[in-house]
């Protein structure tokens, strides 16, 4: 977690700097500050911060992983990372929902939007409980 806060913190401190910059700069060539643009940076930039903090919270709190650690050898970092589904309709369900519910917004049509996120929260509720019930369920759950 070392390395993701020093680069999230960096990037933030950067977006900061480019936002003054920007402000000054706009401000300076119409007589007024462009608000979008300088809004979208600055927000960027506590984006980054909070990111950043979080990751510098955490590396507080656990031990250091071997991404962390300069004498670490490519061995130590072997073993089991996660469970990930061999093969779920989840997901295609999921960006076919946004899908739909985008297109609502696009369209401007609030009943079309409205499927769309039921049906975003529905997929979204399978994808969650998948291996919590039905032919999927899995022993130690």
């Amino acid at each position: 977690m070392k390395t993701e806060w020093k680069i999230f913190l960096t990037v933030g401190a950067f977006l900061l700097g480019v936002s003054i910059l920007y402000g000054a700069w706009t401000h300076g060539t119409g007589g007024r500050i462009e608000w979008v643009g300088t809004v979208a940076l600055l927000l960027s930039f506590l984006l980054c911060s909070m990111c950043g903090g979080f990751f510098w919270f955490v590396s507080r709190r656990i031990d250091l992983r071997p991404e962390d650690r300069p004498d670490a050898e490519v061995a130590d970092g072997a073993g089991e990372v996660g469970f990930f589904s061999p093969g779920s309709y989840w997901p295609f369900g999921l960006a076919l929902a946004a899908s739909i519910a985008g297109l609502g917004l696009v369209y401007w049509q609030m009943w079309l939007l409205g499927v769309g996120l039921v049906a975003v929260i529905f997929a979204a509720c399978g994808l969650l409980f998948e291996y919590y019930s039905g032919t999927r369920r899995t022993a130690e759950h």
